[in-house]
């Protein structure tokens, strides 16, 4: 009987240290737990407050978040100065180029018309013509003139070529008294009509066929006004304005060589390094709008430290 209560005694004893463990950690969640009961709600209020704390974000007010924002917006309105630079600078040199093309363009059918008309002088005051002569020829071989041309730079394949005379009296003043034209003495004749001071243009404003109907044709030997050049006195043309010829030749001088002008200074402004002064460019480089590795760690002890509180 003793060797067997022995037995059983030792046999037990193993399972005891387990059994004393889980009723320590009961015994402990049970004394927190009263303590926590006996605080009343002074415990929860401890946690909510340390949960709040450790969840909460890093404060705004920080003076390197503030840093770091101020570098990036400025770097983004640097961003947008580049790229509204960029585009105006491509605007900028297309004008140019197309100022460029453009007077290059007007100086053959506006600079120099306007420039032969100025030189020929004409008479502003239109005097008496009467068409004495209408050929229509057709032909590269019979056309070596034209009264009228519907494009400066084609070649004559069908011409229309007017004879005139005329005299010096105004026209208004012929309307006012007309004469017999068997008696007037025609100050110039048999010489060339030409529409204009070259002698062609493009539609809609040039239409030969209503140019020869108008004068030409039926219309013969009708007293007509007309301009003759005082430099050149056996050159006489229908139509003339001393206005429209100075208007058309200060807009083509004018338009195009200002646009190239402006636009060439305002890239040489931009990027000639000869204006590096006048530009009065930042002396900071590109790099220096990036934080330094100081600052990064400057930074990160500051949230390490907002963290904390």
């Amino acid at each position: 009987m003793k060797k067997s209560s022995t037995l059983t005694t030792t046999t037990s004893m193993p399972a005891s240290p387990t059994l004393s463990a889980q009723t320590l950690s009961a015994s402990k969640i049970s004394l927190n737990s009263s303590r926590c009961g006996s605080a009343g709600s002074g415990c929860g209020s401890a946690s909510g407050s340390m949960r709040s704390a450790c969840q909460s974000p890093v404060r705004p007010g920080s003076g390197c978040v503030d840093a770091i924002k101020a570098k990036r917006e400025e770097i983004e309105m640097d961003t947008l100065l580049e790229k509204a630079k960029f585009y105006t600078s491509v605007c900028l040199g297309t004008t140019a180029i197309l100022s460029v093309f453009t007077f290059l363009f007007l100086i053959p059918f506006v600079v120099d018309p306007a420039i032969s008309t100025i030189i020929a002088d004409y008479d502003p005051v239109p005097v008496t013509c009467i068409v004495i002569d209408h050929i229509y020829a057709e032909g590269i071989k019979n056309c070596s003139w034209s009264s009228c041309r519907e494009g400066c730079t084609s070649s004559l394949t069908k011409c229309h070529q007017l004879f005139v005379n005329y005299t010096r009296i105004p026209f208004s003043e012929w309307e006012r008294n007309p004469r017999d034209l068997d008696t007037v003495n025609w100050d110039v004749s048999y010489t060339k009509f030409l529409i204009n001071s070259e002698g062609c243009g493009y539609p809609p404003t040039t239409n030969c066929s209503i140019f020869a109907r108008q004068y030409g044709f039926s219309h013969i030997g009708e007293p007509f006004p007309c301009y003759y050049s005082r430099a050149y006195p056996e050159v006489v043309i229908g139509r003339y304005s001393w206005e429209n010829n100075l208007y058309h030749l200060i807009l083509s001088l004018i338009i195009p060589n200002v646009l190239f002008a402006i636009s060439i200074g305002v890239l040489s402004y931009w990027y000639c390094p000869c204006c590096e002064k006048a530009c009065n460019k930042s002396s900071r480089v590109y790099a220096e709008k990036f934080p330094t590795k100081e600052d990064k760690l400057l930074c990160h002890s500051d949230e390490d430290d907002d963290m904390e509180y």
